[in-house]
């Protein structure tokens, strides 16, 4: 079983103002998650932009990461071709990264055997810890439980980041898993009822802003404290909503830079927040006792 931990971000990529990838703002973030309780940060998936960023890019982001913390680092690889995604991963492994994260091929829809195939193709060709990734409100197609449980008995296919938003589904998965095998909520606001019925973990947005409480929530309830977990829960919903209420991560870098961490816009396709959205987004950062600096 791979030591990920419980508590992964998947980490926003900083831009300076010229929407150049930020690396020296990057390096400065993730040592802040590190050291706010993250146990692995996500680089390179959907917060971080994935879709503009070119693979040199990347490749750099995976490697300053890596040199500068001490937490595994999990580079997101999926495309939706099967030999680019292959490629980004061996490039990712050339970097030092310490697993993959691969969603599901997005715009093609593939079927059940399609997805099988295509992650057994890929686990076939690259060394390296790989956790799934299905997230059907963004790709159109959905992981089902009896192709995850297939796909969970390939050696290197480890875990899953679960972004369906559906207590069912992820129930039916952890029903039909393999002990060793991980699956961590992709969605904030299911960590606490994904880990009732047995997920390992969140791979977070909302740790940008509230590490120390998602981790102190997590080890609540991992520890048996579940009331103190619930209370921590509920007393984040409000956040967990807030952080998409437009496309992510569209919402966590106007938060980031409301408390002064400097990320920067976004490439477009994706625009910055308005100051309606900022307002909604500024307004919950207050209620939870965050400092706004701008």
């Amino acid at each position: 079983m791979v030591n990920w931990g419980r508590l992964i971000t998947a980490m926003v990529t900083p831009f300076d103002e010229d929407l150049n990838v930020n690396y020296e703002e990057a390096v400065r973030l993730a040592k802040k998650l590190v050291e706010e309780g993250n146990t692995g940060l996500v680089i390179t998936g959907t917060t971080g932009e994935a879709p503009t960023l070119k693979l040199e890019e990347k490749v750099k982001l995976y490697e300053v990461i890596k040199a500068n913390v001490n937490v595994p680092i999990i580079a997101g690889i999926g495309t939706n071709s099967t030999e680019d995604t292959i490629i980004n991963g061996q490039r990712a492994i050339e970097a030092g990264v310490d697993g993959l994260l691969v969603v599901t091929p997005y715009y093609n829809k593939p079927d059940q055997k399609s997805l099988y195939d295509h992650f057994k193709k890929v686990a076939e060709n690259l060394d390296a810890p790989i956790m799934l990734y299905n997230v059907p409100g963004r790709t159109g197609c959905n992981l089902l439980p009896e192709t995850v449980e297939k796909l969970a008995a390939i050696e290197n296919i480890v875990a899953l980041k679960e972004a369906g938003g559906n207590i069912n589904q992820i129930s039916e998965i952890i029903r039909r898993k393999p002990k060793d095998f991980l699956v961590y909520s992709g969605d904030d606001s299911m960590t606490l009822p994904a880990m009732a019925v047995g997920a390992y973990g969140v791979v977070s947005v909302c740790s940008h802003i509230v590490s120390k409480e998602m981790r102190e929530m997590i080890d609540a309830f991992v520890y048996g404290d579940t009331k103190k977990a619930m209370e921590i829960h509920l007393r984040l919903f409000k956040l967990f909503e807030t952080l998409f209420i437009v496309s992510n991560p569209i919402p966590v870098k106007a938060a980031l830079n409301l408390v002064d961490i400097k990320v920067g816009g976004l490439r477009l396709p994706l625009t910055e927040a308005d100051e309606k959205v900022k307002g909604i987004i500024r307004r919950e950062l207050e209620n939870l006792g965050k400092e706004i600096v701008q």
